[in-house]
């Protein structure tokens, strides 16, 4: 079970990624402190949703396409999605807390209004979303865990396809940009088993990035040591 999840009804599931870095500095602090309880999708921790109600998404967002980012980093990508797309919402979720501070300094110079902020694991966030409520998801450069027996850590495995594939709508988009060629080998391999389709037919396709893109420092750091980033896009059937 992950450290925040320690109610008695929360399921047993591990976590193996970063929840704390460097000591956070006072700015940061007061962006938790000050911003991050009224950004919240809604009740999602188990403590404060033990039964696991569905968030009202309608209620929340008034009734516009949702988005969801799955470990937005810094938060780069959600803030220029949120300024690029203003009609629509966009739900982040990044258990790295000195990511979620980021993330709302971010948000806080720039006015965004239409961003709510999880910060977990995505599988309790999961739990909670109805089933087809989320317009579009994104995983943006995700942990590559390197070594093959921590392959089954990736996001891209049954316990994060299979409860992602419920809650996006018939023809939602899922966009994938990974720098790691075994990390597209197990996406490719594992999406279209859970209700996905490839969109790619050339190398055009996974070359080039999306049309509304912006590079985030994960990207630029693999640019920099000669890795080539890939974009994948899949359509949930």
């Amino acid at each position: 079970m992950t450290a925040s999840n320690k109610h008695p009804k929360a399921p047993w599931r591990n976590f193996y990624g970063r929840i704390h870095g460097p000591t956070l500095n006072q700015a940061q602090k007061d962006y938790l402190d000050e911003d991050l309880e009224a950004l919240s999708p809604g009740p999602v921790g188990w403590d404060v949703n033990p039964e696991r109600r569905p968030l009202d998404l309608k209620a929340r967002f008034g009734g516009v396409p949702v988005w969801l980012e799955i470990g937005f980093g810094g938060g780069e990508h959600l803030v220029h999605m949120a300024k690029t797309h203003p009609q629509m919402a966009i739900i982040g979720c990044e258990p790295y807390i000195n990511g979620v501070a980021m993330l709302l300094g971010k948000i806080r110079r720039l006015g965004t209004q239409n961003v709510s902020v999880h910060p977990g694991d995505a599988r309790d966030l999961f739990d909670v979303l109805p089933e087809t409520s989320i317009d579009r998801a994104f995983l943006l450069y995700p942990d590559p865990w390197p070594k093959k027996r921590h392959h089954r850590r990736r996001f891209v495995t049954p316990e994060h396809l299979e409860p992602l594939a419920r809650v996006l709508k018939p023809g939602a988009m899922f966009r994938v940009a990974t720098d790691i060629p075994d990390y597209v080998r197990q996406t490719l391999e594992q999406v279209p088993r859970h209700g996905f389709e490839w969109l790619g037919k050339r190398p055009q396709d996974w070359r080039q990035p999306w049309e509304d893109w912006t590079s985030t420092r994960y990207e630029q750091k693999a640019l920099r040591e000669g890795r080539t980033p890939h974009y994948l896009t899949f359509r949930r059937a």
